[in-house]
């Protein structure tokens, strides 16, 4: 095989279900005769069986094999050949005898070996050493293949660390409320109680605070069954509250041995301080991340669940905002949408809706004023087309560059909040086209409270019971500190020192195809006066 040849054959592998290394066949390899002579009957089928019709790249017998395929995964994991981003494991630090605990999805038969069926997996559903994916999945001059991020790949591991009879897991979720979150609640309780038996699953109530302040939920089949289909999270939220002294003695007075945070970049921040002391003190806790933000603003993964349902819904605004513009004379119709820091929704619900003409969002400088700024470009278009509709990304006022917008303090969080920049571009329009004996008529809508607490729609379901069910069986494995997020269309685990490193950021860019995309359907400028002097 040529050179050129063994590369896109590396490629293809690390795309599908990543790459197993050379050193970890040779490392496992074994002669026929030292196999033990009494082998389950599992793991005495002919090598060459594999799913029917499968897309998956074979998982070598050498892997399946193993005896401790978990322990295998670990020790390659944290050896130096290994170029994987390392996870943290709970048996890093403690002395203790590496646990041997068979996983319940293993099935006992050959049919449910091989096709799975009857809630059991079969062998190649498993993850195995060396799975990962990587960060990139285009590459081109200056971009190499052999330079890119790896991810430890999520999924379902044959042995376990935590003993499922003896588990307690907890789970809370924090922040601002978005589509999905009760998904995430029903299926992190199904997967740990259906897939492991984990007998004692609780809620916390209220974000961090929570941990310390409110009675704890013990979650029952009949409290989650349906709450799928509903809005918000049945546990409350909040932002704030993080005390980590008082959430560390509640964890061990309750005894949890898995703890799942569903939050954004600041509950992601308390997640890693609590894995910190957890390992300081040498307490075998899993303490996991789940993002949410319905913004997607949220670095390497390629998107959070909540955006979907909440482009979707915005969709509908921006629909009725046409309808009021198309329906008066001058008439305007402007959508305030979410997006502190990133204009993710408010570009593809234009995008998605088609009829937007102008598009603010927090990415791009611009101005209101002069003969190239906002204002004049929305009056000379009204004054042509006589409707128009505009839909800004509500961390738009950080990018006008000749309007100073007002800071009213920050959140619980510690977000600074603003200015409605909706209600300055509203101002300054109508007075504006004024000024030029144009009566406009302009409706403003801010459907943010609407979006944000509706049921999760297919999509984000799907996305929230796949995160689930990795977080659980990540933790289950051991690993803590954690996130899970999708990377190139397939699920990783995240470690949260990275995610949260600052070497990464998922903001709108200039060169995008969905930015141009969007450019190319609204017709619209810079808004800036002197585009030369913008550039230096």
């Amino acid at each position: 095989m040529s050179d050129h040849k063994a590369l896109l054959f590396y490629a293809g592998v690390s795309l599908t279900s990543g790459l197993v290394t050379d050193f970890i066949l040779k490392h496992f390899s074994k002669k026929e005769e030292e196999t033990p002579k009494q082998l389950p009957q599992r793991l005495t089928r002919s090598k060459s069986v594999t799913f029917i019709s499968s897309r998956q790249a074979r998982i070598p017998t050498e892997l399946i094999h193993s005896e401790n395929p978990l322990l295998d995964e670990v020790r390659f994991l944290y050896s130096p050949t290994c170029d994987i981003e390392k996870v943290n494991h709970l048996s890093i630090g403690l002395d203790e005898e590496f646990p041997f605990i068979k996983s319940p999805l293993l099935g006992d038969s050959k049919l449910r070996s091989v096709h799975g069926g009857e809630g059991f997996l079969p062998d190649e559903a498993f993850t195995y050493c060396g799975s990962y994916i990587i960060s990139n999945a285009v590459f081109g001059p200056g971009r190499r293949i052999e330079n890119t991020k790896k991810w430890l790949r999520a999924g379902p591991r044959k042995y376990l660390f935590f003993e499922p009879k003896k588990v307690k897991a907890a789970i809370v979720t924090c922040g601002g409320l978005c589509p999905g979150l009760n998904v995430v609640i029903r299926e992190l309780y199904m997967s740990l109680k259906y897939n492991y038996g984990v007998e004692e699953i609780y809620g916390i109530q209220y974000g961090y605070k929570g941990f310390y302040t409110y009675d704890w939920i013990k979650l029952e089949q009949n409290k989650i069954k349906e709450i799928h289909n509903k809005g918000g999270t049945i546990l409350g939220s909040s932002r704030g509250g993080f005390d980590l002294n008082k959430i560390i003695d509640s964890i061990i007075d309750h005894r949890i041995s898995q703890v799942y945070c569903l939050g954004g970049d600041g509950t992601h921040g308390g997640v890693l301080e609590l894995f910190k002391e957890l390992r300081r003190r040498k307490l075998k806790v899993s303490i996991v991340g789940i993002p949410k933000t319905i913004d997607n603003d949220i670095a390497i993964i390629d998107q959070s669940f909540g955006f979907e349902t909440a482009v979707s819904e915005a969709v509908h605004a921006i629909n009725s905002a046409y309808v009021e513009a198309n329906c008066a004379e001058f008439g305007v119709g402007l959508v305030r949408l979410m997006g502190r820091n990133a204009g993710f929704i408010a570009m593809e619900a234009a995008n998605a809706s088609r009829d937007v003409n102008i598009c603010l969002i927090p990415e791009f400088k611009f101005e209101l004023y002069g003969d190239r700024g906002l204002l004049e470009y929305a009056y000379q278009r009204l004054k042509k087309k006589g409707t128009l509709v505009i839909v800004v990304a509500e961390g738009a006022g950080e990018a006008i560059i000749d309007y100073k917008v007002g800071q009213l303090g920050k959140d619980a969080s510690g977000n600074v909040k603003s200015q409605d920049v909706g209600v300055i571009v509203k101002d300054e329009l109508t007075k504006y086209c004024k000024s030029k004996d144009m009566a406009i008529t302009l409706k403003y809508i801010d459907p943010t409270y609407m979006i944000r607490t509706v049921p999760a729609n297919p999509h984000d379901k799907i996305m929230c019971a796949q995160l689930a069910q990795n977080a659980a069986h990540a933790s289950m494995a051991g690993f803590s500190g954690f996130t899970v997020g999708h990377v190139n269309n397939r699920i990783a685990v995240i470690p949260i020192e990275e995610l949260l490193s600052g070497k990464y950021s998922n903001r709108v860019v200039s060169d995008s195809r969905e930015w141009q995309r969007l450019l190319a359907s609204t017709g619209q400028p810079s808004f800036l006066n002197d585009e030369e002097q913008a550039l230096k």
